[in-house]
């Protein structure tokens, strides 16, 4: 008998059960890796956050000197 014919049959049952399980399995994990932040992570977002808070303002103020100085300013 050929080396092909005494792998057949346990190749084949890994194919069909074994190897979807373990992708399936392989990427929840990697899935549920993804979804954690790290305290590192969530300092930076709150930081960036707290950026673009100011800028939001610093944007606002910049436009209502704008519009008092140059009321067709946002026509151009």
């Amino acid at each position: 008998m050929s080396l092909f014919g005494l792998l057949e049959v346990p190749l084949i049952i890994f194919m069909v059960i074994v190897a979807p399980i373990w992708l399936v399995l392989h990427y929840r994990s990697k899935g549920n890796a993804a979804k954690s932040m790290t305290p590192e992570d969530e300092k930076l977002l709150a930081d960036l956050w707290q950026s673009a808070r100011l800028m939001e303002d610093r944007l606002q103020t910049l436009e209502r000197i704008l519009d008092a100085d140059a009321p067709d300013w946002r026509e151009k």
